[in-house]
């Protein structure tokens, strides 16, 4: 029976249906449904709505259920509909009357609210951690092959010259960007909901300040209608940051595909981290990074997926939310694995150090020669006329030497002001204060 009912059963297919993919999805939050509460019972008792010898109880047995759960020793059981549900049951079927309290001054959607700003929070910090991880990946190679020149391309055409410390810092940059992102994100999941019930309040004297403080959130969404409103707003914003990591990722990936391919030659891989042919005996195909670009491309149609699933709802909850879950929840665990991979695969790549000495790649240096004719005094229109009908009559002799200087080029990648700069957002987070608060309240 569920904790709503009344007298009324509802029809197996209606509660099939409506019920979903629920239970399975609600087990990401089961520990955060847990904390939750641990914060919001504490509240209670402060304004008199628990006895001390109640909050005692529900506070030891609710950190009991909190173990169990980390130690993987949870189910949410057919009668449940979700985990409040569940997590509510336990608590009424192990202490009896007490457990049957917890729910005052709030609703399953400010429940759920909470519970997702919560997991997300986690998410966040563990999507943080791998971009840092990919990033130092990064910068040491781009450290390591910063005297290697590369080709550089425009319109797949060969251009001017670049380097693999360009290139390996050029990504690496990028993920400065896609943090500031994530960083908003992590901005506007950090606010508690806690207390906006249905999302009209409660006519109990609710301390929301407490609850934020207790589950270390930055602030409160202060009006609890626009606290209701957060749920899609916060999934959409969250997934056009995990969509700006997945673009940086998507092109590096597509670059190191065609990199590999026998027409470039400029990376290569060891055979334990290709794929072969079931036909031709000489394939070693990316595979791992053919689907890294695929999942990032998938992860990055998940913002538009979120607002068609949201676009033109009134105010106020409604059941087209619960669907949000089954679209995001696996989408962080393919952006983390994705991330995880690139690193592997880059902790093993094999750089081409003599790709410049192919004849093709002379012209990169053509600009070299127009700015070498400037330099000894000759207009940049004139210079480049020159050299553009030297390479027309074939005489055209490239200056293999780059002196590229200034600011973020190839003898001035500027690492360190990249690096100082990541670290930088990195910080912003401030996740130490997130552990403390909730350290603090499953602690015995």
């Amino acid at each position: 029976m569920k904790l709503w009912q009344k007298n009324t059963e509802v029809d197996k297919t209606v509660e099939k249906f409506t019920v979903g993919r629920d239970r399975e999805m609600d087990f990401y939050l089961a520990k955060f449904d847990v904390l939750g509460s641990l914060a919001h019972t504490q509240m209670l008792e402060s304004i008199g709505l628990l006895t001390s010898e109640d909050l005692e109880e529900i506070q030891k047995e609710l950190k009991n259920i909190f173990r169990e759960i980390e130690a993987g020793n949870f189910q949410i059981e057919d009668h449940a509909e979700d985990v409040h549900s569940q997590v509510e049951f336990m608590l009424t079927e192990r202490i009896g009357e007490a457990g049957k309290k917890i729910h005052s001054g709030r609703s399953r959607n400010d429940q759920v609210l909470v519970d997702l700003k919560l997991f997300f929070r986690s998410e966040i910090e563990q999507m943080v951690l791998h971009v840092k991880e990919l990033f130092d990946t990064l910068i040491s190679l781009s450290e390591k092959h910063k005297n290697v020149l590369l080709p550089g391309y425009t319109h797949l055409q060969v251009a001017m010259p670049s380097s693999f410390g360009l290139w390996f810092g050029a990504y690496a940059e990028s993920l400065i960007d896609d943090l500031e992102l994530m960083l908003a994100a992590w901005k506007i999941t950090n606010k508690n909901p806690l207390g906006s019930a249905a999302g009209y309040g409660s006519s109990f004297p609710l301390n929301r300040t407490m609850t934020t403080d207790l589950l270390g959130f930055e602030q409160l969404n202060y009006n609890v209608v626009y606290a209701q409103m957060g749920r899609g707003k916060t999934e959409r914003i969250l997934a056009q940051a995990m969509s700006s990591i997945a673009a940086t990722m998507a092109k590096m990936a597509m670059d190191i595909t065609l990199y590999m391919n026998q027409n470039f030659a400029f990376v290569k891989f060891p055979d334990h981290l290709t794929t072969g042919s079931s036909i031709m005996p000489h394939k070693k195909n990316p595979d791992v990074l053919e689907l890294i670009r695929s999942r990032c491309n998938k992860i990055q149609a998940l913002p538009n997926e979120i607002a068609l699933m949201t676009t033109n709802l009134p105010s106020g909850y409604f059941r087209d939310l619960q669907l949000l879950k089954e679209n995001l929840f696996p989408a962080f665990e393919s952006l983390n694995d994705c991330m995880k991979l690139l690193v592997l695969m880059l902790d093993h790549i094999q750089i081409n150090e003599t790709i410049l000495n192919d004849p093709k790649y002379d012209y990169l240096f053509s600009v070299e020669v127009v700015n070498n004719e400037v330099l000894n005094g000759v207009p940049f229109r004139e210079a480049y006329k020159n050299i553009g009908l030297a390479i027309e009559d074939g005489t055209y002799k490239p200056l293999k030497e780059v002196n590229h200087t200034h600011e973020g080029s190839i003898g001035n990648l500027m690492n360190k002001q990249i690096s100082e700069a990541f670290e930088k957002v990195i910080n912003d987070f401030n996740f130490n204060k997130v552990h403390q608060a909730l350290n603090a309240l499953v602690k015995e």
